[in-house]
């Protein structure tokens, strides 16, 4: 595997519609956190989770959904109640307009016993657009054709797959939720735009007009303000592009670099964010003092894999930001067991959060729970149980019976 070196759709919450509520959240069971209590210095699990819950056509995880039998949603949500964390983001869950899905996932199996696991309530979830499978009407691959998932404004053979969804047990503001779906890239100074080999001319991959509609976005930003008690803390979710399927324009590694540097500089008070504006017009980043956890598949390690150099170091190390480093042993187990690309790994093969193909780029740490400096960790883990534990039937072998990503989870102390 090469290493890279570089010289408003409107937002909406969903509810169960059971009893709908301000906010539009639903009175759907105790939202208040089990790990930490109600008490001022509370504990507050936050997660990710690409649970690989997407599907090939428009509507079949809808179909899906709409029993309690199918195999990879009972054992991904298992995973979910295992780990029963307070906020999670779940990545690669297909978007659908009336919002069914989170519904139908929600009433039909996570609250639902699996597997001899406590079921787990969500009162809260919010969804929103996600730019794959929006045809972009312009030929962003070069490939003398326009159509196809290619040259869709983020990878996708229909609106909304890959999309995203935050669930949490405490409420969410949504009348202060800010999305970034339409964001230009473009509009980020220094953007690191891809560059045709083939010209003199720098930074021409895409052409003047295809600049106007080019969003930085691969499926959307979301700033998700959650209230724990009396405090906020803002839920920055992202699913930055996998820097790979592409040539020498790195068009796919450029672009995870520059998702990723959006939350950097959105989280830097000041000028670095300035520039930043939101899908209703609003400007620059968050203000000094608040409080964040940056969540999702950032698609980018530290050492290894494909991404461009130092692209995720952007947040690793950001003065702002802790890593927690969550660990397991079942990562360990995996690299050794498997070898081959993992056997020249540079990094610590117990932050691996992702089993990818042996040969390359092997496993990876690709899913983070970054919180704010402000926010205390108490405990952080990845969930990988080790061959010779019951649970390791949740994540298994590839073909894997949940996903080739593992959940992340990290408690915080929150008051």
């Amino acid at each position: 595997m090469r290493r890279r070196t570089l010289t408003a759709a409107t937002a909406l919450a969903v509810a169960l519609p059971t009893a709908l509520l301000p906010l539009a959240a639903s009175a759907h069971g105790h939202h208040g956190g089990h790990h930490g209590g109600h008490g001022p210095d509370r504990s507050l699990r936050v997660a990710t989770y690409n649970l690989s819950l997407n599907r090939a056509a428009e509507g079949e995880l809808q179909a899906d959904l709409s029993t309690g039998d199918d195999p990879q949603a009972r054992t991904v949500a298992e995973v979910i109640q295992r780990a029963d964390p307070d906020v999670v983001l779940l990545n690669e869950f297909d978007h659908d307009a009336a919002h069914a899905s989170v519904d139908l996932f929600r009433e039909n199996y996570l609250e639902v016993p699996q597997g001899g696991a406590d079921p787990v309530r969500y009162r809260y979830a919010y969804t929103a657009p996600s730019n794959t499978g929006i045809p972009s009407g312009v030929d962003l691959d070069n490939s003398g054709t326009v159509g196809g998932g290619n040259d869709a404004f983020g990878f996708g053979e229909f609106p909304g797959q890959y999309g995203m969804v935050v669930l949490s047990k405490y409420p969410i503001d949504t009348r202060n939720v800010r999305t970034f779906q339409h964001f230009l890239w473009k509009d980020m100074p220094g953007a690191l735009l891809p560059d045709d080999p083939a010209t003199p001319e720098p930074a021409d991959w895409y052409s003047p007009a295809e600049l106007d509609v080019v969003r930085l976005s691969s499926k959307s930003h979301w700033d998700v303000p959650v209230r724990v008690g009396r405090e906020t803390v803002h839920v920055l979710a992202a699913h930055p592009t996998p820097p790979t399927f592409d040539g020498p324009e790195d068009r796919n590694g450029r672009r995870n670099h520059d998702e990723i540097r959006f939350w950097a500089d959105y989280v830097t008070p000041g000028k670095a964010s300035r520039y930043v504006y939101d899908d209703e017009g609003g400007r620059g980043g968050l203000k000094p003092g608040e409080r964040f956890v940056i969540l999702g598949d950032q698609n980018a390690d530290p050492l290894d894999g494909d991404s461009v150099d130092a692209a995720i170091d952007q947040l690793l190390d950001h003065p702002r930001v802790t890593d927690p480093r969550p660990t397991s042993e079942g990562a360990v187990e995996a690299s050794s067991l498997q070898g081959g690309a993992n056997a020249t790994h540079r990094g610590d093969p117990a932050l691996d959060t992702a089993d990818f193909a042996d040969t390359a780029p092997g496993n990876l740490r690709a899913d983070y729970v970054l919180p704010s400096r402000g926010l205390p960790v108490r405990d952080a883990g990845v969930f990988w149980p080790t061959q010779a534990d019951p649970l390791s039937r949740l994540t298994g072998t590839y073909p894997f019976p949940s996903s080739d990503h593992r959940l992340v989870w990290v408690d915080l102390r929150v008051g």
